[in-house]
């Protein structure tokens, strides 16, 4: 049985390549921002998981027999959730936002199956963002922009981004865009991987 990852993100299959998981990556074509408007202001977390089952979930539902991996994470900053930036000056403008601030992030993912979610679990990883100048966000955009279009937080930690913070907390897999020692629990309880 081959599992397929219902993502294009790079980081998390540069994860699963990492942790030696075999898989095939195929996109889930789901409505994002709607699933996020059904959902209201429902705890960031929740939202996370929702949109992880979906793609999961979304990509079974086209590929009978397969398990399917979904994943996707959000950002919270002072109970305000924040999405990828639509543009550059969108991205500057979340980076404002930030600056000084406590981020949260949380990282969702589902495991799906014939249309039936078989596990789910998630994970939260505390960023604390320095205080960031006008001039080293310009800098930061100038260097970074357009890769971290598609990041939620407007970062990629194993890139630039890293300079965006003081200190973390977490598992660094959480930071990167899924919970991966939670996925491999669960993949070898499957039967997927060897246990």
């Amino acid at each position: 049985m081959t599992l397929i990852l219902a993502s294009k993100s790079a980081s998390r299959r540069a994860m699963l390549n990492a942790a030696g998981v075999v898989y095939e990556a195929i996109p889930a074509d789901v409505d994002e921002r709607a699933i996020e408007a059904e959902l209201g202001n429902s705890d960031p977390a929740h939202v996370a998981l929702a949109l992880a089952k979906a793609k999961a979930i979304a990509v079974a539902n086209t590929n009978p027999g397969h398990l399917v991996l979904g994943s996707d994470s959000l950002v919270s900053v002072g109970g305000k959730r924040f999405d990828k930036p639509a543009s550059r000056a969108d991205a500057a403008r979340h980076l404002r936002e930030f600056s000084g601030k406590p981020m949260e992030l949380h990282s969702g993912a589902a495991l799906a199956r014939d249309g039936a979610v078989l596990w789910s679990g998630g994970d939260l990883a505390r960023l604390h963002v320095r205080d960031l100048s006008d001039a080293f966000i310009e800098s930061y955009l100038g260097a970074e922009w357009p890769e971290i279009a598609g990041c939620v937080g407007c970062f990629r930690i194993e890139a630039r981004g890293v300079q965006l913070f003081e200190a973390i907390e977490g598992d660094q897999f959480t930071v990167l865009g899924m919970p991966l020692i939670k996925v491999l629990g669960a993949l070898r309880d499957l039967g997927v991987m060897q246990a």
